[in-house]
């Protein structure tokens, strides 16, 4: 089996963060019309940053955790949950699983720093990718930027 054509990596160094940056663009404010002025928000500053990339260093997608205090108003304030989102792959990857890396890489980002849960709220077409990856899905569905999302979680 080859490996995939790409990798999956934490953006420790700025470049990283600004192509994890400049994908969220491209699909949430370019392609489904998100405002730029919500996209990003203060909790980029301590997030986890994870971003896929071609081998030639083309950034195919990217996501963020977020932890400790900065997850205390999107997880009811339990530290021992971290929140998957910002979740984005472009158009031209969609079908080569990375996705799933980038959700598996977010997992083990959580996993290193003692969390015993992740959640995500997951707009409501993204359902059964999520419950494919062992998220189940909780709450009732309501709007977030104007599109349907659900609470989800899974237990680490």
């Amino acid at each position: 089996m080859n490996p995939p054509p790409y990798t999956v990596r934490i953006a420790e160094h700025p470049a990283d963060r600004e192509a994890c940056f400049a994908v969220r663009k491209e699909v949430f404010v370019a392609e489904q019309g998100v405002p730029e002025e919500i996209e990003y928000d203060a909790h980029d500053a301590g997030a986890v940053h994870v971003l896929a990339v071609r081998e030639d260093g083309v950034p195919l997608g990217a996501g963020r955790l977020l932890h400790g205090e900065a997850v205390a108003a999107v997880t009811g304030g339990d530290p021992s949950v971290g929140s998957l989102g910002r979740l984005a792959v472009t158009r031209a990857a969609r079908g080569l699983g990375v996705g799933a890396a980038l959700v598996r890489a977010i997992e083990e980002a959580a996993r290193a720093r003692g969390l015993a849960a992740v959640d995500l709220h997951a707009q409501t077409h993204a359902l059964g990718f999520y419950e494919r990856l062992g998220y189940a899905a909780y709450g009732p569905e309501y709007l977030e930027a104007g599109i349907p999302h659900r609470a989800m979680r899974r237990v680490l």
